[in-house]
């Protein structure tokens, strides 16, 4: 018998699941193209070239723009510098952050009333926050210094942003600051998802809340961590606004990390072929200094699975 023809229904036309995928992903893969990959390979392309703002892309250079740029000490120390700030904003931010959290998961009347004020740094923008604290730390007229003045810790003013560590330790404090409470919001969405039956079952058998934070909170809590710590390390290398505003990277070299630095040699000085080198060097070092993180994560999922 010869075979019939078998028609589809009349009906509205329904796609595969290979058509929908692609239509999906295709906006996100020119979206990546776009915002991604076309800024590196341009990036790429003045590193290895002789280019300013004006003309880019002048003559091939090869690795001319690498060679000066690891050969230029005032970048070799931001490097140095940028390393230092985001380690030790990171790890300030982490243990403020962490404790704010645990307060305010004890907290259950005033909570939305702590949140809203821990919320009040983040939100402010870094120029303004710069500005701010620009005025509390001034030598004349400067609320810190009227302060320490008046428990009679010191007998002068001090010059908060006028001296090579005060500066460093200022530009600290102000990150700290800002940041503390995007660590303590995180940290505080973390615990929301520890299973309450472990505490439950942890009251029962300890008393201490010290042993049930090192021993259960933490190990638990930390994997999470880890991926804060992340976040607030990266969001530290790319600190710029508050060292343009607070000391335009002074005094000397204090507060010169390699963000203002290439913003120096590419804005200012128009070498935009050195600025796009010693940018792809500064982007090899914050990727070295997440692969620790990234290791502990790690071992601490495996730890828990």
């Amino acid at each position: 018998m010869p075979q019939t023809l078998k028609r589809r229904a009349p009906g509205r036309f329904r796609p595969s699941g290979r058509v929908i995928a692609r239509l999906t992903t295709t906006p996100l893969i020119v979206g990546l193209g776009v915002f991604a990959i076309y800024p590196f390979i341009y990036l790429l392309g003045l590193a290895f070239t002789e280019s300013n703002l004006i003309e880019p892309f002048q003559k091939w250079v090869g690795t001319e723009n690498f060679q000066d740029a690891l050969g230029d000490p005032r970048f070799v120390g931001s490097l140095g510098r940028s390393v230092l700030l985001a380690f030790l904003s990171t790890a300030t931010a982490m243990v403020l952050g962490v404790a704010v959290a645990l307060l305010l998961d004890k907290a259950v009347k005033a909570r939305d009333l702590i949140r809203t004020l821990i919320l009040l740094p983040l939100l402010t923008p870094p120029v303004t926050a710069a500005i701010m604290w620009q005025l509390l730390l001034m030598p004349q007229g400067g609320w810190l210094n009227g302060f320490l003045m008046d428990l009679s810790l010191i007998s002068e003013p001090v010059s908060f942003l006028g001296t090579p560590t005060t500066a460093f330790l200022s530009v600290l404090l102000v990150d700290v600051w800002q940041w503390s409470p995007f660590v303590a919001l995180m940290s505080f969405a973390a615990l929301q998802t520890l299973p309450s039956e472990v505490y439950e079952a942890a009251k029962l058998e300890v008393r201490s809340s010290w042993t049930v934070f090192r021993w259960i909170t933490l190990p638990m809590l930390f994997p999470a961590l880890i991926g804060i710590a992340v976040l607030k390390l990266v969001i530290g290398f790319k600190l710029f606004d508050l060292v343009f505003v607070l000391t335009a990277g002074g005094p000397g070299q204090a507060t010169t990390i390699s963000s203002f630095y290439i913003y120096r040699i590419g804005i200012q000085q128009f070498d935009i072929g050195l600025a796009a080198a010693m940018t792809l060097l500064f982007a090899i070092v914050v990727g070295l200094a997440t692969v620790p993180f990234t290791v502990a994560h790690d071992k601490a999922e495996d730890r828990l699975s």
